[in-house]
């Protein structure tokens, strides 16, 4: 149990890689928005965490190499960008095989369909740059969206889109914090600010799911007969 803690704490993360936090930052967000199996791994907190970290009177105050500020700001976002686009790369080019596999540990069916019900929900546009600020679904969402056949062009803008808003905010509210609060309480801020950060990531959701509501006929939800994601057990 405290080693499944610890991968999601970013300050154990941040601690481990020691000198090369910078690389593990980057190789981490790639992962987590790429690679199905990086769903467990820190991303909001992690992002926050590595700006305040950017910091180097935090970063000396709990023992760590500070972390490249310009580094993380050229090199995050371009592997939360790529990461994604693999993602998309993978569900197009292998469909449900992708996802053609019994639950385990690593591997829950509802998390591609919780992903698959917010591609309907917002639609390819919206969901893409909005499940970036969502645990696991943004994980999914991308080769969801290229089983969905989302076009590669189209997915490409909006992940850029989401990928630069999402790590670039994040990341500059890190280092916001890291500059503005006692090194020696800095640890205090943090789980604070992890919640901090959800809440204000949920809210465009919020608001999109509330103008559905007043609104339901100017963007018909799709019915999700034509869109859901197969698995094995429809059948061939």
């Amino acid at each position: 149990m405290d080693s499944l803690l610890n991968l999601l704490d970013p300050t154990w993360w941040l601690t481990i890689l020691g000198a090369f936090a910078t690389i593990g930052v980057l190789a981490i967000i790639f992962a987590e928005t790429g690679l199905l199996l990086g769903f467990f791994l820190p991303g909001d907190s992690l992002l926050v965490a590595a700006g305040i970290f950017s910091s180097a009177s935090v970063a000396v105050g709990m023992g760590i190499e500070p972390l490249s500020f310009p580094m993380l700001l050229i090199g995050t976002p371009l592997c939360a960008i790529a990461g994604a686009q693999l993602g998309h790369f993978l569900g197009a080019r292998f469909g449900r095989r992708m996802f053609d596999k019994p639950d385990s540990r690593l591997f829950k069916r509802e998390h591609v369909v919780r992903a698959e019900e917010f591609f309907e929900k917002f639609g390819p546009a919206k969901a893409v740059v909005l499940a970036r600020f969502v645990p696991i679904v943004r994980t999914f969402m991308n080769p969801v969206a290229g089983v969905l056949e989302m076009p590669a062009k189209r997915f490409f803008v909006w992940n850029v889109i989401g990928g630069v808003v999402w790590v670039e905010g994040l990341l500059l509210l890190g280092h916001f914090l890291g500059n503005k609060v006692d090194p020696k309480q800095i640890d205090k801020y943090i789980l604070p600010g992890v919640f901090l950060i959800v809440l204000i990531s949920l809210i465009p959701i919020i608001f999109e799911v509330v103008k559905r509501r007043r609104n339901p006929k100017a963007a018909p939800m799709p019915t999700g007969k034509h869109h859901r994601v197969p698995t094995s057990t429809d059948g061939p």
